[in-house]
């Protein structure tokens, strides 16, 4: 490869580069990145029994490093 081809190579993956990092910023000043209702939304579309178990797992937890100690 001659050095032509490589300094094209090179400047277009800059621009590239650079594209992406603008992108990502616009998306964090835009709140694409802001999910606070994820968990919550999650809490309402799980079973009465599945967040039973899920409780019990954890006093089983905690009962466990309590007794650990």
């Amino acid at each position: 490869m001659n050095t032509e081809m490589i300094a094209v190579m090179l400047g277009v993956s800059l621009v590239l580069g650079l594209f992406g990092l603008l992108a990502f910023i616009w998306g964090l000043k835009n709140g694409q990145f802001d999910d606070a209702n994820k968990m919550m939304q999650g809490v309402l579309f799980d079973s009465v029994e599945d967040l039973n178990l899920a409780a019990q797992a954890q006093k089983k937890n905690n009962k466990d490093n309590k007794e650990k100690e």
